[in-house]
């Protein structure tokens, strides 16, 4: 599956009749997904590329949004375990819609975080939320973990 990340070790497998890939932050295998492709590329991405420490990133993050339930695809924290950064995936055939960006909001009224990122593999868009000014800018490029911290 043809993605614009840069190339890493990631295991795959064939368990019971379906492909697994093993989650490093989870630290398990789970389905092999076209979304899933683009998460483990992109926290990959983050770790090597970005210097993103593994043990503040997780995946699969439950929320409640009053009584139904939904899941941020990644979510970076703080030293203080304050939500910094919400990535939302995508698979490499979706397009990055207005939808996508009203999703990831919806997450971010609960988490307040600094950083949005939305990708599909493909495309990686990230915004910076100002709270203060109620309002957010577009990035050129996904930050490295230096330049967020910095930023709080």
């Amino acid at each position: 599956m043809q993605i614009n990340l840069p190339s890493c070790e990631i295991k795959v497998r064939e368990q019971n009749g379906r492909r697994e890939v093993f989650d490093f932050l989870r630290r398990r295998y789970v389905a092999l997904t076209p979304e899933e492709w683009v998460r483990q590329h992109f926290t990959h991405f983050l770790v090597e590329h970005k210097g993103y420490p593994t043990g503040l990133l997780a995946n699969e993050m439950e929320l409640r949004v009053g009584e139904k339930r939904v899941r941020c695809d990644t979510v970076l924290y703080s030293l203080t375990l304050q939500p910094q950064m919400i990535v939302e995936y995508k698979a490499p055939d979706i397009a990055i819609t207005q939808r996508v960006f009203d999703q990831i909001t919806v997450y971010n009224m609960l988490l307040h975080a600094d950083y949005l990122v939305v990708t599909n593999g493909m495309q990686h868009y990230c915004l910076r939320m100002d709270y203060d000014r109620h309002s957010y800018e577009f990035l050129s490029d996904i930050p490295d973990y230096k330049t967020i911290t910095n930023n709080r």
